[in-house]
């Protein structure tokens, strides 16, 4: 199921770089908490804004479980998080943290009735009203539902059958499940929790019992939607079925299926409209995705994860199928220019006036070495067009993510892929650094992590949507040391502390955050449709601003002056040389901490990080 769900020394860590800059009126994230000592399943008489302990119960610390932890944090109150390991590792969370409240962004199990009777506990299940079960979007993508939404309910001994604190709705877009979960499930589930908490810290609101014989209620208990009810019959689907039942698997668990008579799942696809075949017949291939013809046109397959083969995990379609996707013919696109037709481009170029825009649209954001060579070509081609401006735009979902962890893995040398990985995008981070015909814009409408976040950094100003986040540190992946001249482009945005307490402290960082700390130029509108328009003209502001050629020659200026006082080539060579102790020395913690991340090793402990509760420095609340 998706979601069932210092008087402490050690104050709250979230990452604040206004106090490190001696700024701490404009931080928009607070640091620390008071104690509060109140009955837990009664709160009266605790004021609305008034800080709280807040006790995340979550599967992993995913993108919805970031927002929410950002949000909640910025309010003031104290928010410590435990991984759903055991029911005894969840007890004895609250038995250290003593919440005023539990809330459960993303479980994947019930919480233990130990807990949910002495607590309340807010579940966020991304259904409307009445909805239950663990298959919730992938029914309501499967059947085509206008609108869905998320609903905020109190944990009970019946699965999401608990009295309701809030719920929220949207409209549903015609997309897959992980990008609907990143987008308009997410921003439901902050609206919802917000509200919820608010309404428990102010004391006196009854949650509204789930009631089936009211009219307004329209969800309904449904099961888990299993594999004979995704399974596509290629002989009988017409597109737009086949993309459903692949939408509504797509991030897990895929749809089970064959490819050249091997089984697989299917994930990341894409319709198709002028090239066809006979139904079922794998047509063609175009950089990392293969096309199959359905009975109406066919749908391009971006990435499988075999049943057979020597990696059990997800890669993109024509390296999982490499021998035999080599056989395919090649259906390549003319240049770098966004065609007017549905197909699969995962970069594409367009054009406004004396602006480019150039969309990199990566699977998870992970930038693979070919990638990241494509990339730069198509960036360098951009660089030569009569434009002004560049916007990177990246995609929807995510801008980057930096190197390319499954492909590592499935390499025959991780250590040698890693390396070559680290260089392909470095490359295109110089290249972006060196600019100086153009002014250049990274517009992250999507999640940017690790290298992704300093390849943005590399353009000359970074404009985030609000909503977005990003993770910009390494740390996570085995301390890893990080690389893309992180080294020269973070110390002169937020200083020396500040540099510091981003790349240690491995927390998400907001757009409000981003801009008050330096790090980020301009937070825009959340709504993506009304961010790419705010994008599309600023950029056409800086491309016809009457002191465009001042700027570009107080660039080119600012370029050389750096590069006397310090070689972008020594900034590479001194992080790469500790790269080269991650990938080939004898500390094997980037080799494993990857491992462990592209085969989804269930969690065994809470970095401490997250779980607060757990810091030596932590006192129990009296």
């Amino acid at each position: 199921m998706l979601a069932h769900g210092n008087s402490l020394k050690n104050q709250t860590k979230v990452i604040d770089l206004c106090t490190l800059r001696g700024d701490p009126a404009a931080s928009p994230v607070a640091t620390g908490g008071a104690s509060l000592r109140r009955n837990r399943k009664n709160p009266a008489g605790m004021r609305s804004g008034e800080r709280m302990r807040i006790l995340f119960l979550t599967h992993a610390f995913n993108g919805l479980t970031q927002r929410l932890y950002c949000a909640l944090a910025e309010r003031g109150h104290e928010v410590s998080i435990e991984f759903d390991i055991a029911d005894s590792v969840a007890e004895e969370a609250v038995a250290l943290f003593r919440p005023d409240l539990i809330v459960a962004p993303y479980l994947r199990r019930a919480i233990p009735e130990s807990i949910w009777k002495k607590y309340v506990c807010l579940i966020v299940h991304p259904g409307i009203v009445g909805d239950r079960g663990p298959s919730a979007l992938d029914w309501a993508i499967r059947e085509r539902w206008p609108a869905w939404g998320v609903t905020v309910l109190q944990a009970e001994a019946e699965m999401d059958a608990g009295p309701i604190w809030a719920a929220e709705t949207f409209p549903m877009r015609a997309a897959r499940k992980s990008s609907l979960y990143r987008n308009e499930v997410t921003e439901a589930a902050v609206r919802g929790v917000l509200k919820a908490v608010e309404r428990f810290a102010a004391g006196g609101f009854v949650p509204t019992p789930l009631d089936y014989a009211d009219p307004a209620v329209r969800g309904r208990l449904r099961p888990l939607m299993q594999q004979a009810e995704r399974a596509i019959d290629w002989t009988q689907d017409a597109t737009a079925t086949v993309l459903a039942k692949i939408d509504a698997a797509d991030g897990f668990p895929g749809v089970a299926d064959t490819l050249f008579g091997h089984a697989c799942h299917l994930f990341d696809a894409c319709a198709e409209s002028e090239l066809k075949g006979t139904p079922g017949e794998i047509v063609a291939r175009r950089e990392t995705a293969i096309l199959r013809a359905t009975v109406d046109g066919a749908v391009w397959i971006g990435h499988v994860r075999r049943a057979d083969g020597a990696h059990p995990f997800k890669l993109p379609a024509t390296l999982a199928f490499a021998e035999e996707a080599a056989g395919l013919p090649e259906a390549p696109l003319a240049g770098w220019w966004a065609v007017a037709r549905e197909t699969w481009q995962d970069i594409r170029y367009e054009e406004a006036g004396h602006v480019g825009f150039l969309h990199f649209d990566f699977a998870n954001g992970a930038m693979g070495t070919d990638q990241c060579r494509r990339l730069l070509d198509a960036y360098r081609w951009a660089t030569a067009r009569p434009t002004k401006t560049i916007v990177l735009m990246g995609g929807r979902d995510f801008w980057s993510n930096g190197i390319h962890l499954n492909l590592i893995e499935a390499a025959e040398s991780p250590a040698d892929e890693s390396w070559a990985n680290i260089n392909a995008i470095d490359d295109l981070a110089e290249a972006i650094i060196r600019t100086d015909s153009h002014l250049t814009v990274a517009a992250v409408q999507g999640n940017a992590g690790a290298g992704g976040c300093f390849l943005a950094r590399a353009a000359d100003f970074v404009w985030m949507r609000d909503g977005a986040l990003m993770n910009p540190h390494y740390r996570n992946m085995g301390n890893l040391y990080g690389s893309e001249y992180w080294t020269y482009l973070l110390p002169p945005r937020v200083g020396a502390d500040g540099a510091a307490a981003l790349m240690q402290n491995r927390l998400p960082l907001t757009a409000p955050a981003g801009v008050a700390c330096g790090f980020v130029d301009a937070c825009l509108a959340a709504d993506p449709a009304a961010f790419r328009v705010d994008v599309a003209r600023r950029a056409a502001e800086l491309a016809n601003a009457p002191d465009l050629g001042e700027r570009l020659a107080a660039k080119r200026a600012r370029r050389a002056a750096d590069e006397a006082a310090k070689p972008l080539a020594q900034y590479r060579a001194e992080e790469l040389e500790h790269m080269r102790r991650n990938f080939y020395g004898f500390d094997p913690s980037y080799h494993v901490a990857r491992f462990h991340f592209v085969h989804k090793s269930p969690h065994s402990w809470t970095p401490r990080h997250l779980a607060k509760h757990r810091d030596l420095g932590w006192e129990v609340p009296a």
